[in-house]
């Protein structure tokens, strides 16, 4: 990922509060579906985060091959768009679970949320990306 990419999803991506769509495909069956989403670097890679469950999840831990969008938009336009190619990883450790729902739900609710607000359960998922696309419009 070049410079101008990291720069762009760390400006733009990681702070925002918009949802992501995951693409998976089991069987040739694809499957889209809306997240939550947090982003960070780990060792120079580009890491999404998400809590998830169902069909996505079962997909996910069958095939980890998957694909993330986001796009910023207003009802006339779209201002940018960002497609992620990238591999999935499902965490089992509690306290890895627990710190991505913080996480998430601080983003979305804002710092004050409290756990009453959100819903338990969820597995974390986390994509790394193999590449990444932005456009802008």
């Amino acid at each position: 990922m070049d410079s101008d990419t990291r720069s762009f999803l760390r400006a733009e991506v990681a702070d925002a509060t918009l949802s992501a769509f995951l693409a998976t495909s089991v069987d040739d069956r694809p499957h889209v579906a809306p997240v939550w989403y947090t982003y960070e670097e780990r060792d120079g890679e580009a890491v999404f985060s998400m809590l998830t469950g169902g069909r996505k999840l079962a997909n996910v831990r069958e095939n980890p091959r998957v694909a993330l969008s986001i796009e910023r938009a207003d009802e006339n336009s779209v201002e940018w768009r960002v497609a992620v190619l990238g591999t999935a990883r499902v965490a089992e450790d509690e306290s890895e679970v627990r710190a991505a729902r913080e996480a998430v739900f601080e983003k979305y609710y804002g710092p004050d949320y409290t756990d009453e607000e959100t819903e338990e359960g969820g597995a974390l998922v986390e994509v790394t990306a193999g590449s990444v696309d932005v456009e802008g419009y």
